[in-house]
Parts: structure tokens; sequence; C-alpha cells
């Protein structure tokens, strides 16, 4: 049988894809053999949607309700999507940060049934076949290797949640089709001590492998999946920072690629500055911005901004020099230049005197923002974000690491040491607080406002790259959607309740830089925001009835 056609009977009831469920009218019933398999009352979508809620607020934790909401998608795709689109707000940490990183953990212990690609090590030279056997179409394909999930570190073959959740939310924020939405795992081992000796864990048992065994691996795959979908988009989530940067750079001007954890969280970050500004009263050239973490995301963001500051008028080098790096061994500075420094922190190593504290640089730096990509959690102490409010009447603070546990600050230490004058973002949610009769609400500078978006507007114009112009056109327009009453209550992203619509604004966004720079196949459409929208998948359930039978 097609993957794309039509069941009957019980085997409709068993595709994820087409069933309705308690949905199904009488006459889908008679006509598709289903009478007598389902209990006798006919639901509306409505029902539906308000009898999972009804389930899901009686489970007694998150992980339980993740595990329900996983479950529906395996049994009523339409309705998992129909549910989340109405319910996004409270069900985004759910089905995605913080709660997808538990989920990933004991990912061998709640398993019950597979979804997407394994392709391990002791398949080289058949990732050819292992393609091949995925039935459906594809065109997005989110690729990890399990080494850095979140900020929870190696998880091996159990980080295949996080590709798993970010294809429900290209689904759920860009209109994906479902069915052409391919997770794909690469298991090369795990230096994970815990699962090795976890009889329950699903992955391979060894060592990750790091030699060009691996490299040959990756290069399989990439050719093997656009061998099988040319012009496929492929986006690497969640790699060690090593291999994060090499293959970014191997492949970025081969294929339709991108890494979300170095420029979609860039996007994010650099779009919460601007709007920040509005709050502030400031300008790109006046800030001077402090990274606690000096990995993807830190040089991720800083290089991104070194972008928008130059667009703004300024000099590469005088924008570079507004970003200085904290990693590990204290401040990056030119004297650590010696030819050991990663090559990603080289350009932002500036000559300064050492600093080993964050308080230290703090006070020799006086930043205007100080944004941690850390996972190291609480490291703003409260002396800290004293400090960065002495400095500054509206102090940024973006403490960005995921998840929750890992955040290097909550919104309510940084409103009580700022005197609630902090203008604060972070990368996992925080409930909302009052500070002197004001509400505040933190906003969660979540990469859902920009990668759903960059895939859509890729696609909509057939673009050959995705370029570094595309992710700050991202970052343009995602500032552009936070409205007033965002920042009246402090959130400098829009609710993420808009986040479809800002998928829009950000898919034309890129798209234009597509057609303007000659990497689009597609010709201009005469509406780009029409034919964005017309590219969009719907959760609303079809009447089988009256279409046509395969």
């Amino acid at each position: 049988m097609s993957p794309h056609q039509l069941p009957t009977g019980i085997a409709l009831l068993h595709d994820p894809a087409f069933n309705k469920g308690t949905a199904f009218t009488e006459e889908e019933r008679d006509l598709l053999g289903l009478r007598g398999l389902l209990p006798p009352r006919v639901q509306t979508a409505e029902q539906q949607v308000a009898r999972v809620k009804h389930n899901l607020d009686s489970k007694p934790n998150d992980l339980e309700k993740y595990i329900a909401l996983i479950g529906l998608q395996d049994r009523n795709e339409r309705l998992f999507y129909r549910f989340l689109a109405e319910h996004l707000e409270t069900m985004m940490p759910i089905v995605y940060t913080p709660t997808v990183g538990l989920a990933c953990e004991r990912y061998g212990q709640i398993f019950r049934r597979p979804r997407g690609l394994y392709v391990t090590i002791e398949d080289a030279g058949r990732v050819g076949r292992i393609v091949d056997n995925w039935q459906d179409d594809a065109s997005v394909v989110v690729v990890t290797d399990g080494e850095r999930i979140l900020g929870l570190g190696d998880l091996g073959a159990n980080g295949m949640g996080i590709p798993v959740g970010k294809l429900a939310l290209y689904t759920a924020c860009a209109g994906f089709d479902p069915l052409r939405c391919l997770p794909i795992t690469l298991d090369v081992g795990t230096e994970n001590e815990a699962l090795l000796a976890d009889p329950l864990y699903l992955g391979l048992k060894r060592r990750r492998t790091r030699d060009e065994r691996y490299d040959a691996l990756v290069e399989e795959l990439v050719g093997a999946l656009n061998k099988r979908w040319p012009g496929l988009l492929i986006q690497f989530e969640d790699f060690g920072n090593n291999n994060a940067f090499r293959l970014l750079e191997r492949y970025r001007g081969r294929v339709l690629t991108f890494n979300d954890d170095i420029q979609g969280t860039a996007a994010v970050a650099v779009a919460g500055l601007v709007a920040a500004l509005r709050l502030s009263g400031t300008s790109l050239r006046e800030q001077r911005l402090l990274f606690f973490g000096a990995g993807e995301a830190g040089t991720g963001i800083a290089e991104l901004f070194v972008a928008a500051a130059v667009q703004d008028g300024m000099a590469e080098s005088d924008a570079r020099r507004q970003c200085w790096l904290f990693d590990s061994r204290g401040l990056v500075t030119s004297a650590r230049n010696d030819g050991t420094l990663a090559g990603h922190k080289v350009h932002f190593a500036h000559e300064h005197a050492p600093a080993s504290t964050l308080l230290d640089a703090v006070e020799a730096l006086r930043p205007t923002a100080l944004i941690g990509t850390s996972t190291q959690a609480n490291a703003f102490s409260d002396q800290v974000l004293s400090r960065m409010a002495s400095l500054n009447q509206r102090p940024i603070v973006f403490a960005l690491s995921n998840p929750t546990a890992k955040a290097e600050c909550t919104a309510e230490a940084a409103v009580n040491a700022t005197g609630g004058r902090v203008i604060f973002a972070s990368g996992s949610p925080f409930p909302p607080l009052t500070f002197g009769g004001r509400r505040i609400e933190p906003g969660q500078g979540n990469n859902v406002y920009v990668f759903p978006g960059i895939g859509l507007g890729v696609v909509a114009a057939r673009s050959r790259l995705v370029t570094d112009e595309m992710f700050l056109a991202a970052a343009r327009a995602l500032a552009a959607e936070v409205g007033d009453d965002d920042l009246a209550v402090g959130r400098v992203f829009p609710r993420l309740s808009r986040v479809r619509e800002v998928s829009v604004r950000v898919a034309c966004a890129v798209a234009q830089v597509a057609f303007a720079r000659g990497l689009a196949t597609a010709p201009p459409p005469h509406d780009l925001d029409a034919h964005v929208r017309s590219l969009l998948w719907s959760p609303a359930y079809p009447d089988y009835a009256a279409a046509p039978r395969a």
C-alpha cells in the first residue's frame, strides 16, 4: 500500500496520519468499513480537544503529560496538532523545553514506538538503504548525534526526543506537513557512564567514535538524504561544540542546512536585544555585551550581533570590540590567543587584563547586557545582578541556558536584585510575577520563534542555501513583532500564542533574502505573504466521504 493511500477498517484507525478517532462521521463509518469499530457517539474535534485537555489535567506531573501527548501523536496526528495549536503557551514546556530534556534522560524507560531513523556508526556503507526505508517524502530533517542535549550533555541515542520535538514544532508553528518531517539520530556511541551501564538504554553500548569514521558517516548520510530528496532542508541539532562548528562550515555552502544551536539561538537573542532597546532607550552601538559561556550559543549570538551592528553602520572591528566572552578559564583575552584558543572565540579575544570571576569581569567591562549560555545554574548571583543594576538604568540580563534547572538565574532573582529595572529573558519559561505592584511577564527566548519560520521561508523560495543574512532578517522580523503591550509587561518577545503568525513574518523576510541574493530556484510570487500562507498544513479533519478515494 502506498503510504499516502487512505486505508480502511482497523488499518485506518491504526494510521495516525488519517485516523480521526471518534470524529469519523456516520457516512465515513459506513464508507470506510468502520461501523462497529468505534463507540457509537460521533464527536466533534472540539469535543475531542476538550477530552484531551481533561485527561492531561489529571496527570500527576509534566513527564506523564509528555508521555500522554506523544501517545496521542502516535494515534491521531491531526488531533495532536490541533490541541497543541490551541494550547501552545501551556503545552510548549511539555512537548519541548524543559520537559523534553527529562524525557530524553528517560527515553529507554518511556519508549513506546519508533519515530524517525536511527543511523549508527555500524551502518557505514549502507546508509543509503536505511534512508530508502523511509516510505514518505521529506522536506525537512532534524538530525542529532546526542552529544549535547540541551544543558544535559551526552545522552547518546536517547537524544531522539529532540529532533522528534523540534519537528513537532515545525508543524505546529509553521505548518509543515508532519508526513514530510523526518527525525534522525546518529548513534556513534556515548561517553555517558550511566547510560553505558543502564540495561534499559536502547543505543549502542560503546564509546563515541571521534575519528575519520565519524566524518565519513555524516558525509554518507548527507549524500544519501540529498540523493533521495534534492533540496531537502537539514537542521543540525545538539551536536557537541567541536562537531557543531565543523559540520556547519563543511556543509553550509553545499546543501540547504543550518545549526539551530548556533544560528537559531543567535537570531532569537539578537531579536530580544533589538526589542530591549525600546525599553532602555539606547541603540545597538551603545551596547557592550558580556557572554557568560563561549560555546555554540554564545559565539553565535555575538557573531549575529556584529552583523546587526555593521548593518546599522558600525565598522566590524568596533562591533566585535563590543562583545566579550567569559568561559571556564575566565575572560577571553588576546593573551590567551596562543594557538590553543578555539577558533570560534578568536575574533572576540580582545586586549584586556585577565578576570577570573564573573563579578570581576562585570566590574572591569561595565556591560550593558549580560547573556548566559553556560548551563551553570545560578551563576548570575545577586551580587552580579546588583552590580549590573548599578551600572545601568535598565540592565539587560538574558539567562538563556536550558532546561530551567540550568538557567543562570531565575526571573524572580533578576527582578529582585535589580529593583525591578531588569530587562530579562530566559531560555526556559518562568511564571509571571509582581514587583512594586507591577505585573512582569518574563520573556522566553525560545528558538521556536525562528527555526520553523526559517524553514518555511527557504522552502517557500526553494532556496539553495541558508545564509547568515537570513538569520539577521529573521531577527529583525521577530523584533518587529514585539508590541507595546509586550514591552509594557517587560516581555521582549511576542506571546507564544502568536508564533504561527510570527513564523509567516519570519518566512517572508527569509524568502525575500533568497530572492534578492539569487539563491531562490522558485520564481518570485506576486504576493509573497499569500504564497507562504498557501504552504501551511492544517490540522483540520478532512471529509473522507467527500474526498476522492485513492
